[in-house]
This record gives structure tokens, C-alpha cells and sequence, in this order.
């Protein structure tokens, strides 16, 4: 039987990140896969639905080349080929992985693995089977698409996100249930693509964890663009029985049908906890999540969790730095419990979606007495000069002691501009200092500074 000190169950971002950390700090480690380094993530998640909607934003820039002086005429595309170009890039990132295994010098095994009793963990590949030990095993088996009793998800018709990224044929109508991330970005590609895109949303509001301004924007920027958007309302039935498929949705204002070649089913993740030995080692779970302390350890000692299995925010980071910070914890590093209160979350539609820290409703609820400041992209010498007006920046402050509380962001290129408020959070750093950092002009990013330079009546451009 290996001995190992630490053995990872899972190789996505939390698992593969854990697994180098761990060897990085000189304890001897295995990985355990069922399917492809890399995981979710790398090879049907976060990477090739960035591939796909770089080629739907091209082919949208193509069409628009006349708003830049440009001619571009009789522009088409070859489904096929963009569907084979997001496999490309995931097949490589999956690659890198393999070699930053080597290189770690972290022994892959393939299998299935299952936890045992007294810190073991049985590995099965088609017939074969091993068991292998750690002084320390780490779950980090991740998440699947969610299916709703309302929604069976059949992979033809009524399909979860790894089908949605593989389809042999472009459908003409397309039903998406769900305006988290996954069903945003989707509808935002598709529609991108040409396909007629529906969007039915249970809560209120288009991504409904958002600041309620970004929400409004998002569904009229969508709207605009030709997405329809049903809010408060229901998907109760499916029919598949004809060619396509009819969706019996219930709203505010009665039942009605719709119908369509395909629906995506985006309501959310499960986690993946079942037959993987969590009831014969005694381990506890609660909701859909295995219960950890702030360092990630279970209620058995030598048995840990971290990523989308555990009750923190399901994102790839949230996994990575989970992973980093439970293996530095065994190695006896000093180490500080996350925040979950400062992870940054993104939506990568276009306009994009970007936020980190409270709502202004959030901020409200909680007490503060706030600062709120917004910028539009419309008064940005550089979203003007890019063809992308559309959207905002909008910060809140604690007006006594000036604290950063919330950045929501909605434009082009937000997604690599929020790191910024997520490092002054982290450095308590007050609304004066944005203020007087200098920002580079002509940027996106200067409509940081200007939203903080509203909060406090300090604006130049508006």
C-alpha cells in the first residue's frame, strides 16, 4: 500500500492547486482523478466558456466594424469550428496541468476514489483497484450541474452546461433557466451567435446576487441586444415529446408556453459527495456540504475539505486559496482564516459583471450609514474611444470611517479591473486614498477613482 502525506481527491482548481502547494512545502503527494486534470474548471467550466465567448465577442466586433470606420463584409462563422477552437484551448490547459504535476513531482493516480476508515483511500480504475494511505486526505470533488425534479436533464433536449458547450448544431431557439453566471454567459453567447435566447429567472432580477443597479442595467443592456427576459417566474413542466421542446413557465401574470430546439438548465450546482465513503468514515455533511472548520478540517481528524463540497462561495479562487490555506495549516505555517466577505465575484457576458464586498442594499440592512458613488463608462474618454459606453462603476463607503464596503462594476473589461477594490479591502484602505492614488489616463480603470471621487462630491467628469 503507498504512503503518502497528503493524498487530494479531485483535481480541479482547488485540487491541482492543493496538491502543488503541498509539494511545494516538502510533503510527498498524490492526486486522485476520475476524468481529466484540471477538473470542471479547466475542461468544461470557467476556461473553454471564456474561449467561446471571445469568438461570440469577435464575430459581434465583425458585425460592428462599420461603428469604427471599418468594412467587414458578409462576416459568418463556422459553429463547428468555434466549438472545436474552446476544446482546443481546454485540451491545453488540461496539458499544463499534466506537466505541473511532473514538474511538482506529484504522483497522478486515475481512478475513482473512495475514503476509507483509518486515513486510506481505495482508487478504482476499470477493474483494478488500490488502496493507498495519507496522514492527510483532502476532498476536493467539486460540483455538477443542478437538475430541478421540474427540469430532467436528458443531454438532448433539456441539457446542463458541459452539453451546452459541445452542441453539434447551433439551435435557433434556445430556453435558458437560470441568470446565475453559467445561465448569463450562455444567453450572451448564444445570442451572440444568433440564436433566439430566452432567459426565465425565479427571483426578481437577472443575476439576483448583484447590487440591484447592475441587475437593471444588465437586463436592459441584454434586452437591447435582442435576449428576452422572463423575471419572477417558474419553469413547471417540460414536453420533449415533439421535435423540440415546450416549456410550461408560470408567471405574475398566468401560465403560458414556450418553445424552443433546446433548454439549458442553469439553476445552480450540486455537490458531488455521494459514493465517495463520506458515511463510512463518519464524516459530517449538512445541505448538500461537508462541514469544515476555518482551516478546513472535517470532524475526523486527518480528513479535510475544501472548494464547492464545502459551504463557502462556489468559485474556482475560492477552491485555490481553500486548498493553499488548509495544506500551509498542516504544515504548521501561521496562517489567517479567509474573508469570505472580500471574494470578488464575475460575470463574463458582455457588458461584463464584476463585484466584490456589501450591496448598497446589504450595506443598508447591516447599519452603515454610506457613501454611494457612481461613475458611467458613458463619461470615460476611453470606453468612448472603444465603442463600449455601457455600464458604470459604483462604490460604497462607510461614511464615518470611510471604509470600502462594496465595488460593483458593469462594462467592458470589469472583470480584471475589480482586483484592485479587492486589494484595498484587504488593506483597509479608506475612499481618501483611492482618491489620491493617481490613475493612468486614458484607462477603464479611472472611472474607479471618479465613482469614489462622486461618493465624497469630489467628481471632475460629470
Amino acid at each position: 500500500m503507498s504512503q503518502f502525506d497528503v493524498v487530494v481527491l479531485g483535481s480541479g482548481p482547488g485540487g491541482y492547486v492543493t496538491a502543488i502547494r503541498a509539494s511545494q512545502l516538502g510533503l510527498r503527494t498524490a492526486i486522485v482523478e476520475k476524468e481529466n486534470l484540471g477538473g470542471v474548471c479547466l475542461n468544461w467550466g470557467c476556461i473553454p466558456t471564456k474561449a467561446l465567448l471571445k469568438s461570440a465577442q469577435v464575430f459581434n466586433y465583425l458585425n460592428h466594424a462599420e461603428d469604427y470606420g471599418l468594412q467587414a463584409e458578409s462576416v459568418s462563422y463556422d459553429f463547428g469550428k468555434v466549438i472545436k477552437r474552446s476544446r482546443g484551448v481546454a485540451d491545453g490547459m488540461s496539458k499544463g496541468v499534466q506537466f505541473l504535476m511532473k514538474k511538482n513531482k506529484i504522483e497522478v493516480i486515475e481512478g475513482y476514489g473512495k475514503l476509507l476508515t483509518g486515513k486510506r483511500v481505495e482508487v478504482t480504475q476499470d477493474e483494478n483497484t488500490q488502496i493507498i494511505s495519507a496522514d492527510h486526505i483532502i476532498v476536493a470533488t467539486g460540483a455538477r450541474s443542478r437538475e430541478l425534479p421540474s427540469l430532467p436533464q436528458d443531454g438532448k433536449k433539456v441539457i446542463g452546461y458541459r452539453q451546452a458547450m459541445t452542441l453539434k448544431k447551433q439551435p435557433k431557439k434556445m430556453i435558458i433557466v437560470g441568470s446565475g453566471a453559467i445561465g448569463i454567459e450562455f444567453a450572451y453567447f448564444y445570442n451572440a451567435m444568433g440564436t433566439e435566447v430566452t432567459v426565465v429567472e425565479y427571483m426578481p432580477r437577472i443575476v439576483p446576487v448583484e447590487d440591484e443597479e447592475i441587475s437593471k442595467q444588465l437586463e436592459k443592456s441584454f434586452k437591447k441586444a435582442g435576449v428576452k427576459i422572463k423575471t419572477n417566474a417558474e419553469v413547471t413542466s417540460v414536453d420533449t415529446s415533439g421535435d423540440g421542446v415546450i416549456a410550461n413557465i408560470k408567471t405574475a401574470k398566468g401560465e403560458e408556453q414556450i418553445e424552443a430546439d433546446i433548454l439549458l438548465s442553469a439553476v445552480g450546482i450540486k455537490s458531488n459527495i455521494e459514493n465517495i465513503g463520506l458515511e463510512d468514515v463518519g464524516i459530517i455533511t449538512d445541505r448538500d456540504k461537508i462541514q469544515v472548520d476555518a482551516y478546513y478540517k472535517t470532524n475526523i481528524p486527518g480528513y479535510y475539505a475544501i472548494g464547492d463540497v464545502t459551504p463557502g462561495q462556489a468559485l474556482a479562487h475560492v477552491a485555490s486559496a481553500e486548498g493553499i490555506l488548509c495544506v500551509e495549516k498542516i504544515a504548521g505555517m501561521h496562517v489567517e482564516p479567509i474573508d469570505y466577505g472580500n471574494i470578488p465575484g464575475c460575470t463574463y457576458c458582455a457588458p461584463e459583471v464584476a463585484s466584490v464586498g456589501l450591496t448598497e442594499q446589504k450595506a443598508i440592512e447591516e447599519g452603515y450609514e454610506i457613501k454611494v458613488g457612481k461613475f458611467p463608462f458613458s463619461a470615460s474618454g476611453k470606453a468612448q474611444a472603444s465603442g463600449h459606453a455601457d455600464g458604470f462603476v459604483k462604490v460604497i463607503f462607510d461614511a464615518k470611517y470611510g471604509e470600502w464596503l462594496g465595488c460593483h462594476m458593469i462594462g467592458a473589461g470589469v472583470t480584471d479591473m475589480i482586483a484592485e477594490a479587492v486589494v484595498a479591502r484587504k488593506l483597509e484602505t479608506t475612499g481618501h486614498e483611492i482618491l489620491k492614488a493617481v490613475h493612468p489616463h486614458p484607462t477603464m480603470s479611472e472611472a474607479v477613482m471618479e465613482a469614489v471621487a462622486a461618493a465624497y462630491d469630489e467628481v471632475i467628469h460629470l
